[in-house]
């Protein structure tokens, strides 16, 4: 009988925890003008946030960076990313973060050259962009130092001091900020949302879509709606890549305000989880409290759509998927586990988070 109970309690867990009952729509056409379209992210994520806001510098507004670096770091080397961007090599590999360890100079040029190559937009684009880097002091997985490279590099492409907002936070550690939501603000621990008494989303979004403060709903409670979406569709049917392949999810989740819903015109922000924090992100440890899925927790917990309600903002949230050897994390690619365009136009995660965009942004009116 213990057996029994047990089986049908890990099956619940489960089914409330990854929402499987959630029905599948297809992603809508919003009014939205595609130029105030922004991007964020933490850890693989934060890379992925800079991929995007240099590929596609055309077209958005902002960025906002939790715990990641420069654009093209690794360099398209596994080593080079897991010893000199991050120190996820531990204990195997020895970490060689320094204050130099990612070649900023040598990643400028590197994007100068891949715009030479039409490979991305071009980066004076990057100049008028709002930028925001978030570090934890006692981030050990990916370094403060790694993070100031990045808002050197952003320095480098001509991104002016008021334009990049650096923030330096001295409790924390690899973990996405909020208010009072998550583990313990010092701990690198799943799901990787801490209680730093900081919110992030608000820092990210507010200095986006400032100057003037955001509105915060009041109450808890989403106001709009979190809708999951087919995202299999977005990805390039060129033959070479399935969802799993891809790394990515066959679904996704976006967060759709009323009034944007009924037509009122929005902007939109994509938000890119991290390593370990996909949907269908199954570790091979239990998490806390029982359970295997952390599931929809950092689409639904990590604050963005508190200030997405009265701010006409849609959230987009993409969602990656562990491939077993080359990305067993559910990492977002920024070390080329798809292929060596990760990082630029043709890359298969890029050409399909670009795709949801131009889908969302398709009912624009002047």
């Amino acid at each position: 009988m213990k057996i029994a109970t047990g089986i049908v309690g890990l099956a619940l867990s489960i089914l409330s925890s990854h929402s499987f009952a959630e029905s599948v729509q297809p992603l809508p056409a919003l009014n939205i003008d595609i130029n105030e379209t922004s991007v964020s992210g933490i850890s693989s994520g934060g890379f992925m946030a800079v991929q995007i806001g240099i590929a596609y510098s055309s077209i958005i507004k902002g960025v906002g960076v939790v715990a990641a670096g420069p654009y093209y770091c690794s360099q398209n080397d596994t080593q080079t990313a897991i010893t000199r961007c991050s120190c996820t090599g531990e204990p195997y590999a020895a970490c060689r973060v320094s204050d130099g360890s990612t070649s900023v100079s040598a990643l400028v040029a590197k994007t100068l050259d891949f715009h030479a190559r039409a490979l991305i937009d071009d980066p004076a684009n990057v100049r008028r962009q709002r930028v925001v880097t978030i570090s934890g002091a006692n981030d050990t997985t990916v370094p403060p130092a790694v993070v100031r490279q990045l808002d050197s590099y952003y320095g480098a492409l001509g991104v002016v001091p008021g334009n990049l907002s650096a923030a330096w936070l001295p409790n924390a550690a690899h973990t996405m900020p909020t208010l009072n939501y998550g583990t313990a603000c010092g701990k690198s621990e799943s799901p990787f949302i801490g209680k730093c008494q900081y919110d992030a989303a608000e820092a990210i979004l507010g200095w986006i879509y400032g100057p003037g403060p955001l509105t915060p709903r009041a109450g808890s409670r989403p106001l709009g709606r979190f809708i999951k979406f087919d995202q299999a569709a977005f990805i390039p049917k060129d033959g070479e890549f399935a969802p799993g392949s891809a790394g990515l999810d066959s679904t996704a989740w976006i967060y759709v305000p009323d009034e944007c819903k009924r037509g009122a015109k929005c902007r939109l922000h994509v938000a890119l989880h991290g390593c370990r924090q996909g949907q269908d992100y199954l570790p091979l440890k239990g998490p806390p409290g029982g359970g295997l899925y952390y599931g929809t927790t950092f689409v639904k917990h990590s604050g963005y759509d508190k200030w997405a309600d009265n701010n006409r903002i849609v959230v987009l949230f993409p969602q990656a998927l562990s491939i077993p050897q080359e990305n067993p994390f559910g990492c977002w690619d920024w070390w080329g586990y798809t292929d060596a365009h990760y990082a630029d136009q043709q890359g298969v995660q890029m050409q399909t988070i670009r795709a949801m965009i131009e889908r969302l942004t398709s009912g624009a009116t002047p």
